[in-house]
């Protein structure tokens, strides 16, 4: 969703700079010929709602109110603020940090887990090329998607399919779906992962496989509220699971997960210093957890903070984030 609100301020910001930088011109030359004047009040009201920059522009292009303080302080400083803004949003919302946690399972041979979460179309560069490099330099053994890699409201499966596409030759990828490809069911999804599945993607929904040392196991966001594909794995192996939503401990629990991965949550969005991240798609107010990783009763439950963003346009303080799991 990001990309469309991105897009939506680029063309607001373009035509209102545009016709600021205009109106600022055609007074200039009303005032040459002593025609009727465009009021200062809406040469400035167009400085204040986003088209300073034009504004700046037609006051020293045009050399036109340079010399009036009601125009020759505010708006360049509106301008510079302006600036900063748009450098500061695209920075907290492309800016890409790795995360890394530790899990001990008890494997003889350690391994390297990657988990992609939340991408929501969100675009990394041609091909996603930035994030698969971030990725690759972990040197995974397998990569986890957990969820919502295409989204409702700007759905661009070409996007997601890049990423798969080019993660697919770093590593084994596996994916779960999340609640926007729950909303997206239809045959546009279908052909989706019909073509994930050429590529060499193993979708998990509701199923699982045996990894040697370790049980891969999923559920479909779908299958969350009543979960019973299969029954509780016996104790003779680790089991990391891939759940798209954390809040669903107790079933995690009792199908003997011991390394959960999960998502959805996108850090909180907005994460306020000392406090915590803001609010829950599902409207809880500073959630409890909204990021990194947890142990109930043994069961190690990492949550990422996503790459993409979903009903809010915009990360603040809460870079995108890349996790990887050390798993001994």
């Amino acid at each position: 969703m990001f990309i469309i609100y991105a897009m939506i301020l680029v063309y607001y910001l373009f035509a209102v700079n545009t016709f600021a930088f205009i109106l600022y011109g055609l007074d200039k030359s009303y005032a040459r010929k002593n025609k009727r004047r465009i009021p200062e009040a809406t040469l400035l009201f167009l400085a204040w709602i986003g088209g300073s920059i034009g504004a700046f522009l037609g006051m020293h292009i045009f050399r036109h109110k340079t010399q009036k303080r009601k125009f020759s302080i505010p708006v360049p400083a509106l301008a510079v603020l302006e600036v900063i803004i748009c450098i500061f949003c695209l920075y907290q919302n492309y800016y890409l940090v790795t995360t890394e946690y530790q899990a001990d399972l008890g494997l003889e041979n350690d391994i390297t887990i990657v988990q992609v979460s939340d991408l929501h179309n969100q675009f990394f560069g041609p091909g996603q090329s930035f994030l698969l490099s971030e990725i690759e330099k972990q040197n995974p053994d397998i990569i986890v998607v957990t969820g919502d890699a295409v989204d409702l409201t700007h759905t661009s499966y070409g996007i997601a399919k890049d990423f798969f596409a080019g993660a697919v030759k770093i590593a084994p990828v596996y994916y779960i779906t999340g609640n926007h490809e729950v909303y997206l069911k239809g045959e546009k999804l279908d052909k989706f992962f019909a073509e994930l599945e050429d590529l060499g993607v193993v979708r998990l929904d509701d199923t699982y496989i045996d990894a040697g040392e370790f049980i891969l196991a999923g559920i479909g966001d779908a299958s969350l509220d009543d979960f019973d594909a299969y029954g509780a794995f016996p104790e003779d192996k680790p089991v990391i699971l891939l759940g798209h939503e954390p809040q669903y401990i107790e079933l995690y629990q009792s199908l003997g997960a011991d390394l959960v991965l999960t998502g959805h949550y996108h850090g909180g969005q907005i994460i306020i210093p000392g406090v915590g991240g803001l609010i829950s798609p599902e409207w809880e107010l500073f959630p409890d957890f909204y990021e990194g990783i947890r142990v109930y009763d043994g069961m190690s439950v990492v949550l990422s903070r996503g790459l993409g963003n979903s009903a809010a346009p915009v990360r603040i303080n809460n870079y995108p984030e890349i996790v990887v799991i050390k798993v001994t």
